[in-house]
């Protein structure tokens, strides 16, 4: 059997420090892709499955990218950082951790369908320029 780019999907574990992009292109070298794309961005501390694209399969990223997802946080409670991430300066932490009935009640809020709100200081663009 040949391994061809004209029509797959590449499982990628994309491993901390690379952002979903970097990942794409090393592939698409690698590979000597002519055409592909990842299906979601992971942020460069994240770790995970990066379905890739590559060809002809490239028409399914759409429905890939819109599938449910799962993901797996850690979590530090009393803790923030400039950036809302780990990349950032830490401006407070060591706070009360709340009680488990009331991180069990927050969390309810959070089932069913929302419409998230990236931070200020991300990858997303407004009117063409970085919001960082």
């Amino acid at each position: 059997m040949v391994l061809t780019t004209d029509n797959a999907v590449l499982l990628l574990n994309k491993s901390v420090g690379w952002t979903s992009n970097q990942a794409l292109q090393k592939i698409k070298h690698l590979l000597q892709a002519k055409k592909a794309g990842h299906t979601g961005s992971l942020d460069p501390f994240a770790t995970g499955l990066l379905p890739v694209c590559l060809g002809k399969a490239t028409k399914i990223a759409q429905k890939l990218i819109d599938a449910d997802k799962t993901y797996i946080a850690h979590i530090y409670f009393g803790a923030s950082t400039t950036t809302g991430d780990p990349e950032g300066t830490w401006t407070s932490q060591n706070q009360p951790v709340p009680a488990k009935q009331e991180v069990m009640h927050t969390l309810d809020h959070f089932l069913g369908y929302s419409q998230q709100i990236p931070p200020m200081y991300s990858a997303i663009k407004f009117q063409g320029q970085p919001l960082y």
